[in-house]
């Protein structure tokens, strides 16, 4: 997801960061860089100019190390070494990839498998993950060989006093973290910043955000969610985090043709076959950008009807758009409209 600069912070269909009609003060930085192949942005009011540079090396060493762990991309990254291992025995981990995967694995479950981290394969096999694009269709042949390679049952966390494990009873098992990467992210940089002292600012990764406090115009932070086209600076709605964390999952940007057909790179893990139902768009807003994170892609593979049955259950904040004949539909549950701002 990406993200553009209003006077609000605004979130992209997109998040993206929006401000102010004032100039900003004095006391505002914003600092930018790349990590897990998007952007991450940091904006910081009431921070000394003087800390720039250290607090810009401080994020991109952090992110760096966060993607050395996460990342399926890199062949020397911790969860490659699991995803390439064919041991059955359990892995010792890091305490954040056991709470990110732990997390996952809830989600996945309250979704009824529709956000699944196993499904790398699938991923893959479709073009979106370290291998190329597909030159042609998968098959079913091979749609149903990169299917029995996925499962949450699959896959298990061992937590204990003693440290953290992981283990796969399916020696092929790819465990993709793409889907709460950048929630993960976001949260640890909000840590960085409590840790660095600072308590004014608004910071994410991709297209997950969370906020504290105020901006350098003393007001809250906000964040504008894009319509779901390629135009810039197009608002949809405007939110308030209230010190939470919003996360966007699309299927209208990140895609590529084959064949004459669009292929989205939302893979359905029941299916293991890219959506193609009419729901382009979910937004979550929660506690954490991770939580946020995890739900929207679920949210996304569901489709609109149970998208919103599930949002009602759980007592979430969701913003739904949907593709219709003749342009586009929105749904918001009642917890999301608590966040809600007035253009």
């Amino acid at each position: 997801m990406k993200w553009f600069m209003l006077p609000v912070m605004s979130l992209s269909l997109s998040l993206t960061v929006s401000g102010c009609d004032r100039q900003p003060a004095a006391s505002s930085m914003v600092l930018e860089g790349k990590t897990m192949g998007t952007y991450w942005r940091v904006s910081l009011a009431g921070v000394d100019s003087t800390r720039k540079d250290a607090l810009q090396q401080a994020i991109q060493q952090q992110l760096d190390a966060d993607d050395h762990e996460l990342s399926t991309w890199k062949k020397d990254s911790v969860l490659s070494g699991f995803n390439q291992s064919r041991s059955q025995q359990p892995q010792p981990v890091s305490e954040n990839m056991a709470d990110i995967i732990t997390l996952a694995l809830r989600i996945g479950k309250k979704t009824d498998g529709a956000m699944d981290i196993t499904v790398g394969p699938l991923v893959n096999l479709w073009g979106f993950g370290p291998d190329k694009q597909p030159v042609n269709t998968p098959n079913q042949a091979q749609i149903d060989a990169a299917r029995a390679l996925t499962g949450l049952q699959h896959l298990k966390v061992i937590q204990s006093g003693e440290g953290q494990w992981l283990q796969k009873d399916l020696p092929a098992l790819y465990v993709d973290l793409s889907t709460v990467g950048e929630g993960f992210a976001t949260d640890h940089l909000a840590r960085l910043m409590e840790k660095e002292g600072i308590n004014n600012y608004l910071v994410s990764v991709g297209g997950a955000v969370l906020t504290r406090g105020r901006n350098a115009e003393d007001k809250p932070w906000r964040v504008a969610i894009q319509k779901p086209t390629d135009k810039e600076n197009a608002v949809e709605a405007i939110v308030d985090l209230q010190g939470h964390g919003i996360s966007t999952s699309g299927s209208y940007r990140n895609y590529y043709e084959l064949d004459g057909k669009r292929i989205s790179h939302v893979i359905d893990p029941m299916t293991g076959r890219p959506i193609e139902h009419k729901l382009v768009s979910a937004t979550v807003i929660a506690t954490t950008a991770l939580e946020a994170d995890g739900w929207d892609t679920g949210l996304m593979v569901l489709g609109s009807e149970k998208a919103q049955q599930l949002a009602l259950e759980e007592k979430m904040a969701v913003y739904l758009i949907t593709k219709q004949d003749d342009g586009f539909s929105t749904w918001m549950s009642p917890q999301f409209k608590a966040f809600l701002q007035k253009p």
